[in-house]
């Protein structure tokens, strides 16, 4: 081989070499965006085993739920592109001047929003400008607080409706759970979630009182407000809710929001959380394996019969209380067992919720985001955590006991 054909193949080596580890590192980047997907692959994959694919996988995909949350999704970017949360949330900091007020005031602001958007896509809203706030007028101490409630504010405030939380959406289509039952079995964790939040947003924030915020923090990134898509939004929010109500078919909801948001903004369906849907089918896929294994169906079983908000409590701790709702689903018809506790379980460890782990992630970019305040220790893993701990717990610890004596 000549020394020129010895460098050719070596160059090409080089270069296959080069595009094979720029292809691991971008499905590697994309497993560490999207842990709860990565993980969920794996489970499915893993189940396989044991119940090979065959045609019934094709029944395990609930696709009202999956039609539900896509319109939820879409309509949620939809109001967020319109700029109206930012407004609203500018027009807090301007009206509140104390870090106290503000930071409640944005705290149940977002247990608001998470009743229409989902916890999640809430939090990726909210946070960036809670940070932005507080930070830019010299109140990083209360970051960590903040970002904490308005977390336990997304997943507690958003249980109450069917569509606050995403596995609420699935629940209340699986059993077919009339909209007042669902109210009654959820008024009493609400209203207690409602009094701990407002009570432990009074007790962090103890030492703000006679400071004030600088009313014009968030203004340089305000966007103009879209009247016009804020309208269209409204109107097909109603729409998606009559669809999760089931007044109207699903599919209808799915086709009016897909045709409108491709005819103003087709941007707005670029931005939708797909990999949260591709999720909610592998936890699908997942839970009906696991279900067609009959050691686990006598052992899940006996479990939620002498048990079912413990289990769903426990359970949501260890793999978070999504695929938690899914897999039980099958092994139980007491709803309201399963209910309370994947959501109240959204509380306690770090996996408990995606929200928790989407909180978390931003939090820790948030010295990136400001690199003066790289080496605050405001701003810090250690600053979060020990509040994290008593907190989620705290609550989680609450909230079981008053579902005990609600006889749930």
């Amino acid at each position: 081989m000549t020394d020129e054909n010895h460098d050719t193949h070596q160059s090409q080596g080089t270069g296959g070499s080069a595009r094979q580890a720029g292809v691991f590192h971008r499905v590697g980047a994309f497993a560490k965006r999207h842990v709860v997907l990565t993980i969920a692959v794996v489970a499915v994959i893993a189940t396989m085993i044991f119940v090979p694919p065959d045609g019934a996988y094709l029944d395990y995909v609930e696709w009202n739920t999956l039609g539900q949350l896509f319109c939820v999704l879409a309509v949620a970017n939809s109001l967020r592109f319109s700029g109206a949360f930012d407004h609203v949330a500018h027009w807090t900091v301007a009206r509140f001047k104390t870090p106290r007020l503000i930071v409640l005031v944005l705290v149940l602001f977002t247990g608001v929003i998470a009743t229409v958007a989902t916890n999640d896509l809430t939090l990726l809203v909210m946070l960036p400008f809670t940070a932005t706030s507080l930070i830019q007028s010299g109140w990083e101490r209360f970051c960590a607080p903040a970002f904490l409630l308005e977390c336990l504010s997304a997943n507690l405030c958003g249980m109450i409706m069917p569509f606050g939380n995403p596995h609420n959406l699935y629940l209340y289509s699986y059993y077919s759970i009339g909209f007042v039952d669902f109210l009654a079995v959820m008024a009493a964790p609400f209203a207690v979630s409602m009094v701990l939040i407002v009570s432990c947003t009074f007790i962090a924030t103890r030492n703000a009182k006679g400071a004030s915020i600088h009313a014009d923090a968030t203004q340089n990134d305000l966007p103009p407000l879209d009247k016009r898509r804020l309208a269209i939004s409204l109107v097909l929010l109603f729409l998606t809710a009559l669809a999760v109500f089931r007044v109207i078919p699903v599919y209808v909801a799915v086709v009016v929001v897909l045709i409108v948001m491709l005819a103003i903004d087709p941007s707005v369906l670029k931005a939708v959380d797909y990999p949260l849907l591709l999720t909610f089918i592998c936890f699908f896929v997942f839970a009906g394996n696991m279900a067609r294994m009959p050691f686990l169906q006598e052992w899940l079983g006996s479990f939620m019969a002498a048990d079912g908000l413990l289990t769903s409590v426990l359970l949501s701790q260890v793999i978070s209380n999504v695929p938690t709702s899914v897999l039980l689903s099958h092994f139980t018809s007491a709803w309201p067992a399963l209910v309370v506790g994947t959501n109240i379980g959204g509380t306690g460890s770090l996996v408990g919720s995606l929200a928790n782990l989407i909180t978390f992630r931003t939090f820790m970019n948030t010295r990136n985001l400001f690199p003066d305040h790289r080496d605050d220790p405001w701003l810090t893993a250690g600053a979060y955590f020990k509040p994290y701990l008593i907190l989620n717990f705290g609550f989680l610890i609450v909230l079981f006991a008053v579902s005990r004596l609600c006889e749930i």
